[in-house]
């Protein structure tokens, strides 16, 4: 059973029991919180009842502690070599050894329980050992008051798993003050279609945060010269501000790009304990696809939010959370279709301008489209939403605030295939 003294405090223990007796939450959800049983959880509950003021979950050692086991060391020798497997990977974002994984595994597949400083013991004693670098000052920890007031949005390549045939992206988003991951993803290709169902997602569930922080990719940010012969040519039309960028100014949230590379490592670095158990759970269990990928990513999602103490704000990111919205400290604003749209379709798509010509039809990549309530000579703002499935996407024509027309085609006719 996990110790619930070395992950909470005895003020958010406290806080759950106070807030289930007062009718506020369930008891499963406060036993899914603390990872605790029925049984536990009514223990904790009497315990808290007798003396709420004097309550605590402080844990003292009454016996002393047992000489390692050979089996235990075998094991524990055991998962080093597998560790040490990964790191040769080049292809594999691991760098270094992962002593707390290593103790996880040994709970879960051996029913072993050892501490990690052991492990560490072994590691240097048998030569599987990697000293950490020294950290480099920086001032990017938690630099906002509020949840919602900014998100950081990045993308990584690797190869999660060895037995895969090829690389996939890691999309992400994550609220810099609690550090709750609002969106995580594996997908095929780091395109603009992708990133902006990662808007629609948060958007829908969390609310719109004030602004994103993001890198200079071509995706997010349009740099004269690089990208040019991209936006001109494939794409035949004007704009120059990106698609994604488009969505989030049509919201009202403020786009933030990252300037260097050393503050987009800074962005990068909360998604550092995701990825390292991705990878790791990945190659243990054999992950060839990337929906399996998919199903062992929103696992340990839902670990790291719900049941993990972050390293920089030493409080769970779900507690933390929540603990923003009731003390007011959040500025998401719940998300409305602005005027004078009418759908999620107008806004998280893809806008091209087209000019309507003499035969009333429009140009899209050599695709003529004939519309009804055309207007010869007049501009036409069509907004393309691709389906999920099915392979077809529907057309938008806008003209001046009104809706024209509503058109689907076949997705792979269009230009959003080629980003």
């Amino acid at each position: 059973m996990a110790q619930l003294h070395k992950k909470f405090t005895d003020e958010q223990v406290r806080d759950l029991m106070k807030r289930y007796s007062n009718g506020e939450i369930k008891r499963e959800h406060v036993q899914t919180v603390l990872n605790i049983g029925k049984s536990r959880f009514f223990s904790l509950l009497n315990l808290y009842r007798k003396d709420p003021a004097a309550f605590s979950i402080a844990y003292k050692r009454t016996k002393a502690t047992r000489i390692i086991a050979e089996p235990i060391e075998h094991n524990i020798l055991k998962e080093l070599v597998v560790a040490k497997k990964f790191i040769d990977n080049k292809d594999m974002p691991i760098w270094s050894y992962n002593y707390s994984f290593i103790k996880n595994e040994l709970e879960k597949r051996y029913r072993q329980q050892v501490s990690v400083p052991t492990i560490i013991a072994k590691a240097k004693k048998y030569g599987f050992y990697i000293g950490k670098p020294k950290k480099k000052a920086h001032d990017r920890e938690v630099i906002t008051n509020n949840t919602g007031e900014l998100v950081q949005h990045d993308s990584s390549y690797h190869l999660w798993s060895p037995h895969a045939s090829c690389k996939w992206w890691l999309i992400t988003s994550i609220d810099d003050f609690s550090r709750f991951l609002l969106f995580a993803l594996l997908v095929l290709r780091d395109i603009s279609l992708a990133h902006i169902r990662a808007l629609q997602t948060v958007f829908l569930k969390y609310g719109l945060p004030l602004s994103f922080y993001v890198d200079c990719d071509s995706i997010f940010k349009f740099i004269r010269g690089r990208d040019e012969l991209h936006y001109k040519h494939l794409l035949q039309t004007d704009e120059t501000m990106p698609q994604w960028k488009q969505v989030c100014f049509d919201c009202q949230v403020k786009v933030i790009n990252a300037l260097s590379p050393q503050a987009k490592g800074k962005v990068e670095r909360p998604y550092g304990w995701i990825q390292d158990h991705l990878v790791r759970i990945c190659a243990r269990e054999n992950v060839t696809t990337i929906a399996q990928a998919n199903q062992i990513l929103q696992r340990e999602v839902y670990e790291y939010n719900y049941k993990r103490i972050h390293s920089t704000t030493g409080e769970i990111p779900y507690l933390r959370y929540q603990r923003a919205l009731k003390e007011n400290k959040n500025v998401l604003r719940p998300f409305v279709v602005p005027p004078p749209y009418q759908s999620i379709k107008d806004i998280f798509c893809f806008r091209f301008n087209r000019t309507v010509d003499a035969y009333r039809t429009v140009s899209i990549n050599n695709l003529k489209l004939k519309f009804n309530n055309a207007l010869i000579h007049e501009e036409v703002n069509l907004r393309i939403y691709p389906y999920t499935t099915g392979g077809l996407s529907e057309i938008r024509f806008w003209h001046k605030g009104k809706l024209l027309d509503i058109q689907k085609v076949k997705t792979e006719l269009l230009p959003i295939v080629h980003f």
